[in-house]
């Protein structure tokens, strides 16, 4: 295994869907965070949305069979990401994608979960993917990294990088979502690929205490949650370390509770269905439409988990 160092995870997306070079669609999940497909648009590779299984949250592997049995040519990889950071991981899929189509990349983006400084035993893919940027688990300001199989190519592409070009991007991509219109992919030098960076060994050092830091605090903000809301409107236990997650029948009026009393929360990832791509969705829309992402990291205090907590059961 190759292990890369960047200023965020998706400059090795990109540097990785570069190297590839075969222009073939790749499938990803339809809850994906936005930056992955505007990653995909940036390189020029091609890509369809999965729906997500309503059992697991993550990606449907047997939408994923099927669209591969009916013809595996027409396609270049898969992207899966793992919902809210659960962990949990179809290892015998991804191995079973390899001993079959040994062609197709298959990228398993674990952005949004613990990072994990060794790569895994037979995972039975092409790329890992963390991510130590802002509102991650290891949040240290920037970074990411990757476990890549020896035989992958990877070749450095050094980008022109805006600061401005970047913020104006993001502001164009979150409008078209909120308004649920058609997104217009326009490049600009929004994706930073090159910077100064720390030896692996400085950089891991960095990542091991802000998980000692940041893990303590969710356990103590997620045990303020967990003894205020009720069991049934929470998500399992794997999907709780990135953010606290909920599921609820009036998602809207509790999070407007929540604004209003000063405090914040959130509601990701909308499905990007007819936004950035097309493909099947019923699933991430109706997760996405009940889902409320509470905080519980260091912009968090127990005083405004309590409060948070407190909204929710008063709006039900």
């Amino acid at each position: 295994m190759k292990t890369v160092l960047a200023p965020r995870a998706s400059a090795i997306l990109y540097e990785v869907l570069r190297s590839c070079g075969n222009n073939l669609p790749f499938l990803l999940p339809a809850n994906i965070c936005p930056i992955v497909p505007m990653t995909f648009l940036k390189s020029g590779t091609p890509f369809e949305f999965v729906d997500i299984s309503p059992e697991s949250l993550h990606m449907d592997t047997d939408l994923v069979e099927r669209r591969l049995r009916s013809d595996s040519r027409q396609y270049g990889g898969i992207l899966y990401a793992h919902t809210y950071g659960d962990p949990t991981t179809p290892s015998e899929f991804f191995r079973w994608v390899k001993d079959r189509w040994n062609g197709l990349v298959v990228i398993d983006d674990r952005c949004l979960c613990i990072p994990e400084l060794e790569p895994a035993e037979q995972s039975g893919v092409d790329v890992t993917l963390f991510s130590t940027g802002y509102a991650k688990i290891a949040d240290i300001g920037f970074g990411g990294f990757a476990f890549l199989r020896d035989e992958l190519t990877h070749e450095h592409h050094g980008l022109p990088f805006d600061e401005l070009e970047l913020r104006a991007t993001e502001a164009d991509y979150k409008a078209s979502i909120n308004a649920g219109r058609r997104y217009a992919y326009h490049d600009s030098a929004w994706l930073q690929t090159e910077a100064a960076l720390p030896t692996w060994d400085e950089y891991a050092g960095r990542v091991r205490q802000a998980l000692q830091e940041t893990i303590a605090q969710r356990r103590v903000i997620n045990a303020v949650y967990n003894s205020v809301i009720p069991a049934e409107l929470q998500l399992g236990i794997g999907f709780q370390l990135w953010r606290f997650n909920l599921l609820l029948p009036n998602r809207d009026a509790a999070l407007k509770a929540i604004f209003d009393a000063g405090l914040f929360a959130s509601s990701h990832y909308r499905s990007l269905v007819g936004i950035m791509g097309e493909g099947t969705d019923a699933n991430a829309s109706d997760l996405s439409a009940h889902v409320v992402n509470l905080f519980n990291d260091h912009h968090y205090t127990i005083d405004m988990a309590e409060r948070t907590a407190g909204i929710i059961v008063r709006s039900l």
